[in-house]
C-alpha cells in the first residue's frame, strides 16, 4: 500500500526519468554493469520508504483515526464516517453483497474502522443480505480502544423503522456489547417487546415508523457512542447523506467493472444542491483506490 495524498515527496523519480529527463546514463554517467541493478535498488529505497508495502494495522489506525474533541460539552458531540466500496461503474454490491468488488487490503481497513468505531450503524436490509455478526474484539487494537475510553469491540446498531429483523440471529444473541435497534415511537409493540426479549437495547429516533437521521445520531452519541461508522447500505446512506449529517466518506474504488442494475453507494431522495466534501487522504494497492473525504 502507498499514500497517493497528501504527497510526502515531490522529488522522487523512478527508474527512466533520467533517460527522460536527457541527463548522462551509462558510459557517461556510471558503469553500464552497474546501471540496472542501482536503478532496481534505488527503486526498491524509494518504494520502501514511501510506503509501498502492506501497512500495520497501527499505521492503518493512525491514518483513520477519528478527531479528537468529541463531547457533550465540545463543538462536536459525534463523527459519523461512512464506509463504502464502489465499482468504476458505479456498483455498490455484485449479487446483492459487497465481498465480490472487494479485496484484501479493503478488509483491512474495513477491520480497522470498525475497530476504531464506538458503534457500527447498519440498515435492516444490509443486516440480512450481508449475514452480520456482533463486532469482535481483537487484541490488536485492545490498547488503542482502552486509552481511548472505549469497550472491547464496538456496539453494532440496526436500523429498522418495522424492526422485521430475526432476533434468534448471534447478532442479537451472543454479542459482546448490546445489539441496538434504532427504530420509530410507532413501531410495533410486540417487535419492541420481541427486541429487548433477545437482549437489544431499543432506540426510539423518530415519529411514526420512521427513523430520523439526525436523531439516529443524536440518540446514539447521548449514549456515548459518539465515533459512528455507517456500512450501509445505500438507501441508509443516502438518508444520512440527504439529512447533512454524514462527516466523512471511505470510499473503496474498485477496479472492476459489473454493469447490471446494481445499487450505488447511496440512494433514496436526492439533495438541493450537492455538497462538496474535501480529499483528506488517499492510498492505493493493487490498483484499488482507498479515498477518505470529508465535509
Amino acid at each position: 500500500m502507498r499514500s497517493l495524498f497528501p504527497v510526502t515527496d515531490l522529488t522522487t523519480s523512478t527508474p527512466g526519468d533520467e533517460v527522460r529527463a536527457g541527463r548522462p546514463t551509462g558510459r557517461e554517467g556510471r558503469e553500464p554493469g552497474r546501471a540496472v541493478h542501482e536503478d532496481r535498488d534505488s527503486h526498491a529505497d524509494r518504494e520502501r520508504s514511501l510506503g509501498n508495502r502492506e501497512w500495520s494495522l497501527d499505521e492503518l489506525a493512525e491514518a483513520y483515526a477519528y478527531p479528537t474533541g468529541l463531547s457533550a460539552e465540545g463543538p462536536r458531540s459525534a463523527w459519523l464516517r461512512a464506509n463504502m466500496v464502489s465499482t468504476l461503474d458505479g456498483a455498490a454490491q455484485h449479487d446483492g453483497r459487497s465481498q465480490p468488488i472487494s479485496c484484501a487490503a479493503d478488509m483491512r481497513i474495513f477491520g480497522t474502522l470498525r475497530a476504531l468505531a464506538d458503534v457500527v450503524i447498519a440498515g435492516a436490509e444490509t443486516v440480512r443480505q450481508e449475514g452480520y455478526r456482533p463486532a469482535r474484539a481483537r487484541e490488536a487494537f485492545a490498547a488503542r480502544r482502552a486509552a481511548a475510553g472505549q469497550g472491547p469491540a464496538p456496539a453494532v446498531a440496526v436500523v429498522s423503522g418495522s424492526l422485521d429483523l430475526d432476533f434468534s440471529l448471534p447478532l442479537f444473541t451472543e454479542p459482546l456489547v448490546p445489539t441496538l435497534v434504532v427504530t420509530g415511537s410507532g413501531a410495533p409493540a410486540d417487535r419492541i417487546a420481541a427486541a429487548r426479549k433477545a437482549g437489544a437495547e431499543v432506540v426510539i429516533a423518530g415519529e411514526g415508523a420512521r427513523v430520523d437521521p439526525a436523531r439516529a445520531v443524536r440518540e446514539l452519541a447521548d449514549r456515548g457512542l459518539r465515533r459512528q461508522l455507517t456500512e450501509g447500505g445505500p438507501r441508509l446512506l443516502g438518508q444520512f447523506v440527504a439529512a447533512g449529517v454524514l462527516d466523512e466518506l471511505c470510499l473503496t474504488l474498485s477496479p472492476m467493472l459489473t454493469a447490471g442494475d446494481a445499487q450505488r453507494i447511496a440512494g433514496g431522495p436526492g439533495v438541493t444542491v450537492p455538497e462538496r466534501f474535501t480529499l483528506a487522504s488517499l492510498l492505493e494497492e493493487d490498483g484499488f483506490l482507498f479515498g477518505r473525504y470529508r465535509r
